[in-house]
């Protein structure tokens, strides 16, 4: 094809870094061609960035013929759906993480998250993925599972030097924490599918299950996961109104603080922590403990840049990184944040999948295995037992 078309579904946060992406692809045409969402802000979301097609429904969107990919950047909740939809209407399709998650079924009690049990939420989302999955093996397009993490400059580095080396993986330690989410949807399970763990955690998950079958690959072994411990909390529920100034985590019936270890065929471990209570902005990192060395990715923070600055009116138009409540002070300036953390590599590499054909780096595989993962660790915290999978 001369010119990649793709169809947005979203017009939010995430679809703002995916525009940024698509905008410095190389060595492959593409053009964003629609977008699609509720509400009047898709209008503007379309006049922002030039987007000719501003449409109000998802099925408008797959009915589009002119697109050859869809790019989901919704509410987890609607995920799967899209996902089977999408493909089943002949595009490829790119989905935002997580994969899929338990979001409530007919005769379950509200709030779902303290109601139903985490074994039986288990059940019905491998149920589900399994059903999903089979549904896209049909349709023969690609399926391009949006996890930055894995092109993130420090993970690849991680992943060459791992490859070069051969060495064993004994622990990985990773986390993605933050203050809490700005968005309401995020404190109940029936929107996200759980807490911090899958719509933070997920990340390092991801990362830590690649790079252990990047260290599988390189010695020629087959490594699974093969049991999880999990537990997880809400830390902030007894702060007053009065201390809740910074912190913005206010969970219904998910969790705000969660640890989960993986313990894999070959008998070594890794652990991934998120909470929402964390301070000065996003961590973003993971470190790797080899037979043969240690390896620290400080995706953010880190120390590209670091600022001393006394006056917050001057700085009101930069740009300092995610999550932190003021500019001045010594902060850690992130430099070319989407780089930074693979949003760019990300995207180059779906487009060119989708120019070539080829497999892509996040695919199903990765997909399916951090949500069943993630799942199984909500099951060991809900019954204080470890899952064997």
């Amino acid at each position: 094809m001369t010119t990649i078309r793709i169809g947005l579904a979203g017009c939010g946060f995430v679809s703002e870094l995916h525009m940024y992406a698509y905008r410095r692809v190389y060595g492959v045409d593409v053009e964003v061609r629609a977008v699609a969402a509720r509400g009047d802000h898709v209008l503007d979301f379309a006049r922002k960035h030039q987007i000719p097609n501003a449409y109000r429904s998802f099925a408008e969107l797959v009915a589009d013929r002119e697109l050859d990919v869809i790019d989901i950047c919704t509410p987890p909740n609607l995920h799967a759906a899209m996902i089977v939809q999408a493909m089943q209407s002949g595009k490829h399709v790119i989905c935002e993480k997580p994969f899929t998650g338990y979001f409530g079924r007919d005769g379950d009690m509200a709030p779902i998250g303290k109601t139903v049990p985490k074994a039986l939420m288990y059940q019905r989302v491998m149920e589900e993925m399994e059903a999903t999955r089979a549904a896209i093996a049909r349709t023969g397009k690609l399926f391009m599972y949006a996890e930055d993490w894995i092109y993130a400059p420090a993970v690849t580095k991680t992943a060459e030097i791992i490859r070069a080396t051969g060495d064993k993986i004994l622990f990985m330690k990773g986390e993605e924490s933050h203050s809490g989410s700005h968005a309401a949807h995020a404190a109940e399970w029936a929107m996200t599918g759980g807490g911090s763990l899958i719509r933070m955690g997920c990340h390092p998950l991801s990362a830590v299950l690649y790079l252990k079958q990047v260290e599988a690959r390189a010695r020629g072994e087959t490594i699974t996961v093969a049991s999880v411990t999990c537990d997880v909390g809400n830390v902030t529920a007894g702060l007053k109104a009065e201390e809740r100034s910074f912190i913005k985590a206010n969970p219904v019936d998910v969790e705000d603080w969660g640890t989960l270890t993986a313990t894999f065929s070959d008998g070594t471990k890794a652990t991934v922590f998120s909470g929402d209570m964390i301070m000065g902005g996003v961590r973003n990192l993971i470190e790797t403990y080899t037979s043969g060395g240690s390896l620290f990715a400080n995706i953010t923070p880190n120390t590209h840049l670091t600022s001393y600055q006394t006056s917050e009116e001057k700085l009101a138009s930069v740009y300092v990184t995610e999550k932190v409540d003021r500019k001045t002070g010594w902060q850690f300036v992130c430099l070319e944040e989407e780089w930074t953390r693979g949003y760019l590599q990300e995207i180059q590499d779906f487009m060119e999948c989708v120019a070539t054909g080829r497999a892509p780096l996040a695919d199903l595989a990765l997909a399916y295995e951090t949500t069943k993962v993630n799942y199984a660790g909500y099951w060991a915290a809900d019954e204080g037992r470890r899952v064997v999978l």
